[in-house]
């Protein structure tokens, strides 16, 4: 077939101009039904691939099981979030599709950050060693002097165990005479009576109350003794130290 037809000595625009057209069709079909034939295969290749999963998990944990990003498309606000896309990055690679570049910090995250040490690492370097020196130099004193205070304290130790004896010697000591002290009272009302009484009588604890009374008062009047002797000791050993002077 000519590719251009004549009609007498000019050509027929419209017989070109729907040949033209009728190739250009072709292709497109042509095109189109191979497009038609790889979705299909394709989706052949899901339903497959579906078919296959038994596991019964969601696709997002299928993939995550599988070492893929969870979700292709974004499920949530957070997925759109840099810090999001850097997290899928770092776990998955290049394979995650996420653009490199959202790795390195922005120009206000750099700004921030250095706002950040500012505050909370306001000392340099050589004005941290130079506390950190005096903190151990301070601490190493603590223990020196707690150990100067523990050696001194256990000097000590032999004299405070001897006062502690002695102190508990006393105290059974007079335990012991406040014993013997009561029985005697109870011996003598006994003998008052003359007979032997219950000491849960009431005449008998009447009686021992009294001798009680009676012994106190004999005991204070001792002390008062005692005390009237030790001044007057005093007094004569002054008198003797002026006597002596003059």
């Amino acid at each position: 077939m000519s590719l251009y037809l004549r009609t007498g000595n000019k050509y027929n625009l419209s017989h070109i101009y729907n040949f033209c057209r009728y190739c250009t069709t072709s292709e497109v079909i042509t095109q189109n039904d191979q497009a038609i034939v790889e979705d299909d295969s394709l989706a052949r290749e899901a339903e497959i691939q579906q078919k296959r999963n038994k596991s019964g998990l969601t696709k997002a944990h299928f993939n995550l099981v599988n070492g893929r990003r969870p979700y292709e498309v974004p499920k949530a606000l957070a997925h759109l979030t840099v810090k999001y896309s850097r997290k899928m990055y770092g776990q998955y690679g290049s394979a995650s599709g996420i653009n490199p570049s959202l790795c390195w910090p922005s120009m206000s995250d750099i700004q921030e950050a250095k706002e950040y040490e500012t505050v909370a690492f306001p000392y340099t370097i050589k004005e941290m060693m130079e506390q950190v020196a005096k903190q151990r130099e301070e601490k190493k004193l603590k223990i020196l002097q707690r150990d100067a205070e523990v050696a001194a304290k256990f000097e000590k130790l032999e004299q405070w165990k001897k006062e502690l004896n002695d102190k508990i010697n006393k105290k059974c000591e007079e335990t012991r005479a406040a014993k013997e002290k009561k029985e005697r009272l109870v011996e003598e009302v006994r003998r008052h009576f003359g007979f032997k009484l219950d000491p849960r009588d009431e005449r008998f604890q009447e009686m021992l109350a009294k001798r009680e009374k009676e012994q106190k008062k004999l005991e204070k009047q001792a002390r008062k003794e005692a005390r009237e002797k030790q001044l007057i000791a005093k007094l004569q050993q002054k008198s003797a130290e002026i006597a002596d002077k003059s």
